[in-house]
């Protein structure tokens, strides 16, 4: 089995740097205290953890912790936070802010070792959930005639993930949901919408307008109406909520 890399954002516990140079789990890729190195380190290194301390020179670990999440998005690593900084502010601030836990030290490498353990385990979980919920979302846009290589069938499988993930966010399409999906495939908020838009109207002109009233169970159109982006996503997001 592959280790998972572990970089050290801080060069004070000894008793860490031991216990994970010996671990047949964890591979530990870097050792420092300086914000930047460290920065600098894990774009290049990719870990699978970061474990940091608050206080680093050059660069605080919330700048690093927002530079890591900005540059590198979903695949930024799992921070965990270690410090003797337990105020209860610079614990809510990291949660806040994306950290997956904050540990105050003195920290036992057992400890540490299991959260890791815990969050390998909550990225397994996941990893399988997303794929069911692709698949579903996929046998849906077969059915009702969306076609996998259009644009507009990646933007409308993004929209509905992120509506089953957060429902409320249909309620602000124009100002959340387009410029979401706009950064995720590096595009803009038009290109989404009318993306978004063809890839309906080609579901239309195939004629499966009934495949999409059988799936809902409901006579919800004719030929003659089309669902807005909107309301197709909320249609399906719904439909995918309802079933778990």
């Amino acid at each position: 089995m592959e280790k998972q890399k572990i970089y050290l954002a801080d060069t004070e516990d000894k008793t860490l740097v031991d216990y994970f140079r010996k671990s047949d789990k964890y591979s530990l890729v870097g050792i420092s205290n300086d914000g930047n190195e460290v920065l600098k380190d894990v774009l290049l290194l990719k870990p699978e953890f970061l474990i940091m301390e608050v206080m680093l020179s050059g660069m605080d670990g919330f700048m690093v912790m927002e530079e890591i999440k900005k540059e590198m998005k979903e695949a930024a690593p799992k921070i965990i936070f270690i410090s003797n900084l337990s105020h209860s502010g610079f614990v809510s601030k990291a949660i806040k802010e994306g950290a997956s836990y904050f540990m105050v030290k003195p920290v036992l490498p057992e400890n540490l070792e299991q959260r890791l353990k815990d969050l390998s385990k909550a990225k397994a979980s996941a990893q399988g959930e997303g794929k069911q919920l692709d698949e579903k979302i996929s046998n849906i846009f077969i059915s009702i005639g969306i076609p996998a290589h259009i644009k507009g069938y990646q933007f409308l499988r993004e929209a509905v993930k992120l509506a089953v993930e957060e429902p409320e966010i249909i309620g602000s399409i124009t100002k959340r949901l387009y410029p979401t999906i706009a950064e995720r495939f590096d595009t803009s908020s038009s290109k989404v919408e009318r993306g978004m838009r063809h890839a309906i109207e080609v579901a239309w002109n195939r004629g499966k307008i009934e495949n999409i009233n059988s799936l809902f169970g409901l006579k919800i159109y004719n030929s003659n109406e089309k669902p807005t982006n909107g309301e197709l996503i909320a249609l399906i997001a719904d439909k995918m909520i309802m079933e778990g």
